[in-house]
């Protein structure tokens, strides 16, 4: 007689536990990002600019809380060793890549093969800024042989073929593609030595085991200002608001076409869900706008940019035309 009550009880007891545990599964489902350190990979050693900014947005972002970004530097081949293993990661979203336009811009072109797809293995988060490069020259060099301008390295390279040190961080980077797209540009040719990185290469630069460079500016600027670098000219199509004296190497050498700037941007593997990519881009992006930021990258010669990951997307597109040409115009090849 009191069976169906024991039913209607039983009944009421199994939706009461189905309520409790309703929260706590869709609380599991929905686990806040990020509950663990998140891994910035630079696929260049420390000292460079794609360090510099990689160690900047890290530690804007680890002011948030629960946030803590961990720069791991792994360089080799140009960039591909360490985009590789981004390429290869979990995408969970606590894997990121600081590329650059070496790795997602250049070295399809450049090299025969890739252990990676720069389109497809990835997905665009933000590009973190807009850099130009500089003409370096070692001091000493530039005082012996009288070299103030553009236009003096071009008549000494032309004098001297083959006697000039060229280096860069790298094959396929916008630092060794602004040297070759210079030389096929002039007529000249300089001895090109690529280094694993900024950081090794300025320091032979400065001491004079090598005569020039075309560097990042963010990496040469302490050493431009402190007079250990001596700078020439630009490589963007405008002079930089971080050396408004300095001209470009266009206007100075009366090369029109001549423009090879840096860029750097987050990305995450291929799969990475969309709600993580678009939350780490709108920290990115605030970060970029704070007046002290903005105000020490453009101190530093980079030009903080925090756009949208589509619109990074079409970016990394149409850089990949562009470089192309300038890769198969130069000439250069990496096997």
């Amino acid at each position: 007689m009191h069976h169906p009550r024991r039913r209607a009880l039983a009944l009421l007891l199994s939706a009461a536990l189905a309520s409790l545990a309703l929260p706590a599964s869709t609380a599991f489902a929905a686990d806040p990002y990020p509950n663990k350190p998140i891994r910035l990979v630079v696929p260049f050693p420390a000292g460079g600019t794609t360090d510099i900014l990689a160690r900047a947005v890290a530690a804007e972002l680890s002011k948030l809380p629960g946030w803590n970004v961990v720069v791991d530097n792994k360089p080799g081949a140009g960039g591909n060793i360490g985009t590789d293993i981004v390429a290869k990661s979990a995408p969970d979203g606590y894997t990121l890549l600081m590329g650059t336009v070496g790795t997602h811009g250049i070295n399809q072109s450049l090299y025969a093969k890739l252990p990676f797809d720069p389109i497809k293995d990835f997905v665009p988060i933000t590009e973190v800024a807009s850099v130009p490069n500089v003409l370096v020259v070692n001091p000493a060099f530039a005082q012996q042989n009288k070299i103030n301008s553009v236009n003096d390295l071009i008549a000494y390279a032309r004098a001297n073929p083959g006697k000039l040190n060229m280096a860069s961080s790298g094959n396929g980077t916008s630092i060794h593609l602004a040297g070759e797209l210079f030389k096929t540009q002039t007529k000249t040719f300089m001895v090109h030595f690529p280094y694993r990185g900024s950081g090794p290469a300025l320091t032979d630069l400065s001491g004079g085991t090598m005569q020039l460079m075309f560097d990042n500016l963010p990496s040469s600027m302490q050493l431009i200002k402190s007079g250990k670098l001596k700078a020439l000219a630009v490589t963007s199509a405008k002079p930089s608001p971080a050396l408004p004296d300095l001209p470009t190497v266009a206007a100075a050498a009366k090369l029109p076409n001549f423009e090879a700037s840096s860029w750097f941007g987050l990305l995450a593997p291929a799969g990475t869900p969309g709600d993580i990519v678009h939350r780490i881009q709108q920290e990115v992006a605030k970060s970029l706008a704070t007046p002290a930021v903005r105000e020490r990258m453009l101190a530093q010669g980079a030009d903080p940019v925090g756009n949208t990951p589509e619109q990074f997307a079409a970016f990394i597109r149409a850089e990949t035309t562009k470089w192309a040409k300038v890769v198969k115009d130069s000439g250069a090849k990496v096997d």
